[in-house]
C-alpha cells in the first residue's frame, strides 16, 4: 500500500497548504485570536515538514517497495492485485474493528462559532499568566524576588519592581551592585537560568512563526566572538584581579583583611575582629568561591576551571541582554501597565479582572465573522469618542477635560489634524513635525514651537538667519578703543564715557 500512503501524504500536504491560506487571509482583532492563529499556522508548518520527510523517503525508495508494487500492478493480473488489496483491507478492519478514520478535511477546517461538534477552546488560553495579558506584558515577579534574595543584593537598597524592569538586563556597575566574586555563586547562576529561560519561552510563545532557533544561534556565535576577543562587558581578563577584590589593599600602613576587604589601623583591632560573625561569614563565602590569599584556585588548572565558570555565567548574562533588547516593546508596555495598575483602586482592578475573564470565556471565532459584524459585540458610541485600552469609549467628562474635540491642524506635518491640546503640544517633538521642518531647510527645530504654517516657519527662519548675519557683521566691524589705564572697549562706549568725563 505504498502508493496509497503516497497519495494520502500528497492530499495531506495540499489540505495543510489550504488551511494555512485560510488562516493567513483573516485578520483577528484580539491579540488572543492572533496568537491562536499564529500557533495553528506554526503547527501546520511543522506537520508539513514531517510529512514532506516521509514523502521524500517514499520517493527515495530505499527498500524498493514502491517499485515492486508498481511492477505488481502493471505486469500482473489487475483484478488479482485489486482483490488482494481488498482482502488485506478487510483483514485489517477485522483485526481492528474500532480503528477511527482520519478525516483530513475536518482536521484542518477553520473552526466557526456555529460548529457545535468541534471544540472552540483556544490553544493559547493556558500558555500565559493573567499578568502577561496574552503575551503583551512580562511577568517577572518571581525573578524579582530571586534577585532581591541574591547574596550581594540583600544588604543593598531594595529595588522596586519598576526599577527591576529597567535594570534586569544590566550586569555591570553602577547599575548592578553585584561584584564579580558574587556572580560565581550557584544562587546567581540559577537566577540567570530562570530569567533566561523565561525570556526565551516568552519569545517562543509570542512569536511562533519566526525562526527563533536561528536567532538564538546568532546570539551564541556573537558571544563566542566577543569571548575570544575578550570583549564581553565585565568579564575581561584585565578585570579579573579587580573583580575578586579592591584595586588596592589599603594604604599599606595598617593591617589588611582579604576576607572582609578592609584595612585596620592596628593589629589589635584586626585580631579582635577575627572572632566576629561578619568576618567568619566573609571567610566562608571566600572559601566557597575557591579563593586563597587573593588568588583563584591553585595554579593553572584552578585558573582554567575558574575561567570556565566565568564563561558559563557570562554566556547567560549575554543571552539575557540580547533577549531583552529584542523585546523592548513588551518591556516598555510592561512598565506602562505596572504604573497604570498601581494608580488604580481595588474596585477598578476587580472590574478589569472580570472584563478579562469574560473576554477569555468568549468563543475563539466569535469576533471573526467574515460576512458582517453580526457576531461582534456592538459598542454604543454615538458621540464618536476615542476608545480606551479595553476597547470601550472613554467617559465624556474625560473627553471634555482633555479637549479632545478641538482640532489642531499642522501644515508642516502635511495638514495632519491633532485632536486635543495635549496631542498637539507633544507633536512638536515627534519625528513627523521635525522631518517636515528639515524638508523646509530648518535645522534648529527647538525655536519653532507653536509654528504650524509653512510660510510662517520660512519667514521666521529667514529672520533668524538675517539677524545672525547682522550680528556677525557688526561684531567684525566694531572699533576697539583703549583708555589711559589700558581698558579696551568699543568706540561708542569710549566716546560716551569721555563725554561724561569718566575717563
Amino acid at each position: 500500500m505504498v502508493l496509497e500512503e503516497q497519495r494520502n501524504l500528497h492530499e495531506d500536504l495540499e489540505r495543510l497548504e489550504q488551511a494555512i491560506s485560510d488562516r493567513v487571509s483573516e485578520d483577528p482583532r484580539h491579540i488572543r485570536d492572533r496568537l491562536n492563529r499564529d500557533h495553528q499556522i506554526a503547527g501546520f508548518l511543522t506537520r508539513i515538514q514531517d510529512q514532506s520527510k516521509r514523502l521524500q523517503s517514499i520517493y527515495d525508495d530505499a527498500d524498493q517497495a514502491r517499485v515492486k508494487e508498481i511492477q505488481a500492478i502493471s505486469t500482473g493480473d489487475p483484478f488479482e492485485s485489486f482483490y488482494k488489496q481488498i482482502n488485506e483491507i478487510k483483514a485489517f478492519h477485522r483485526r481492528y474493528p474500532n480503528e477511527p478514520v482520519e478525516n483530513l478535511e475536518r482536521a484542518y477546517k477553520k473552526r466557526q462559532p456555529g460548529d457545535s461538534d468541534m471544540p472552540m477552546s483556544s490553544d493559547v488560553d493556558g500558555m500565559f499568566t493573567g499578568e502577561e495579558g496574552y503575551g503583551r506584558f512580562f511577568d517577572l515577579y518571581a525573578q524579582h524576588e530571586e534577585y532581591l534574595n541574591l547574596p550581594g543584593v540583600v544588604n543593598t537598597k531594595r529595588m522596586t519592581y519598576l526599577q527591576y524592569l529597567d535594570h534586569f538586563d544590566k550586569f555591570t556597575a553602577p547599575a548592578c551592585p553585584l561584584r564579580r566574586p558574587d556572580k560565581m555563586t550557584d544562587t546567581y547562576f540559577a537566577y540567570l537560568g530562570s530569567l533566561a529561560n523565561y525570556l526565551e519561552n516568552f519569545m517562543r510563545k509570542t512569536k511562533p512563526l519566526e525562526d527563533l532557533d536561528k536567532l538564538f544561534a546568532s546570539f551564541d556565535r556573537e558571544f563566542e566572538e566577543k569571548w575570544e576577543n575578550d570583549e564581553v562587558p565585565g568579564w575581561s581578563k584585565e578585570d579579573a584581579s579587580t573583580g575578586n577584590g579592591p584595586a588596592t589593599e589599603g594604604s599599606g600602613t595598617g593591617v589588611w583583611c582579604p576576607d572582609c576587604e578592609k584595612e585596620f589601623a592596628t593589629s589589635n583591632v584586626y585580631e579582635s575582629h577575627l572572632s566576629g560573625k561578619k568576618h567568619k561569614k566573609n571567610a566562608e563565602a571566600r572559601k566557597a568561591r575557591g579563593e586563597t590569599n587573593g588568588v583563584n584556585g591553585a595554579g593553572p588548572k584552578g585558573s582554567s576551571v575558574q575561567r570556565l565558570k566565568e564563561r558559563a555565567v557570562a554566556e547567560r548574562e549575554f543571552r539575557i541582554t540580547k533577549l531583552a533588547s529584542a523585546m523592548q516593546t513588551e518591556r516598555s508596555d510592561t512598565r506602562t501597565n505596572v504604573e497604570r495598575r498601581q494608580g488604580m483602586t481595588e474596585r477598578e482592578r476587580q472590574q478589569e479582572i472580570q472584563a478579562l475573564m469574560q473576554e477569555a470565556e468568549e468563543p475563539v471565532g466569535v469576533a471573526q465573522d467574515e460576512s458582517d459584524s453580526d457576531g461582534e459585540e456592538k459598542i454604543y458610541n454615538p458621540l464618536k469618542l476615542p476608545l480606551a485600552w479595553d476597547g470601550k469609549p472613554i467617559p465624556f467628562w474625560l473627553y471634555k477635560l482633555h479637549g479632545l474635540g478641538v482640532e489642531f491642524p499642522c501644515e508642516v506635518c502635511g495638514n495632519f489634524v491633532y485632536m486635543g491640546r495635549r496631542a498637539f503640544d507633544k507633536h512638536f517633538n515627534e519625528p513627523r513635525h521635525i522631518y517636515g521642518l528639515k524638508c523646509l531647510g530648518i535645522t534648529n527645530t527647538t525655536l519653532f514651537r507653536e509654528i504650524t504654517g509653512i510660510q510662517d516657519a520660512l519667514n521666521l527662519w529667514e529672520k533668524i538667519q538675517r539677524d545672525k548675519r547682522q550680528e556677525k557683521t557688526s561684531t567684525e566691524n566694531v572699533v576697539q578703543m583703549e583708555d589711559a589705564e589700558g581698558n579696551v572697549m568699543p568706540e561708542k562706549v569710549y566716546y560716551d564715557l569721555q563725554k561724561q568725563g569718566l575717563l
